[in-house]
């Protein structure tokens, strides 16, 4: 951190530079942030669990996580904007403005994120998100592309293990895994 971003609001910069102004952008940050947390854990309280349901998980374990996490990051950056802590700034980003679009990546990511279309519903899940991940991996230029393939199934198949099987929505196991009685919900 620099002298300038742990000076207290309202005093001298080191050097006789102008005040440190109040971090409004970063309490607005907060605010939003906390105000989205409340709107997943209020509307979470709303969503409709079948009655007998046999599920541990069920589909409001998620968002109230995330609308926690959510609140609780909040008052973690406004407890540390209040005590005088502030982030540096960025100097820049390493994006060199002048470099053309490469297109041919750019297609190659839109072929992986539409192959979904038909992968999901003939191939299965798992299989679908493989190709998306190790293709999308592949096209931005992945060393070790089998590398790519076996984490994009690991994904997949985690995945598909929770949302599909342990919180019982329905996503598609496809012929390879059909026939696996886990991955049935």
């Amino acid at each position: 951190m620099t002298d300038a971003a742990q000076a207290p609001l309202g005093a001298a910069a080191p050097g006789g530079a102008a005040p440190v102004r109040a971090p409004i952008g970063e309490y607005v940050f907060a605010a939003v942030c906390a105000a989205l947390g409340a709107y997943a854990i209020i509307g979470a309280g709303f969503i409709r669990v079948p009655p007998g349901s046999a599920s541990v998980l069920g589909p409001r374990v998620f968002p109230y996580a995330v609308g926690v996490l959510l609140v609780a990051a909040s008052v973690v950056v406004v407890v540390q904007l209040a005590r005088g802590r502030r982030g540096v700034p960025d100097e820049g980003e390493d994006v060199d403005p002048d470099a053309p679009t490469d297109w041919l990546t750019v297609v190659k990511l839109v072929v992986c994120f539409l192959s979904q279309i038909v992968l999901i519903e003939f191939a299965g899940w798992p299989l679908a998100v493989t190709v998306l991940f190790a293709g999308a991996a592949w096209s931005l230029g992945a060393k070790r592309w089998w590398m790519a393939v076996v984490i994009g199934f690991g994904l997949g198949i985690v995945t598909q293990l929770v949302f599909g099987s342990w919180l019982g929505l329905s996503l598609p196991a496809g012929p390879l895994l059909d026939w696996i009685p886990i991955f049935h919900g």
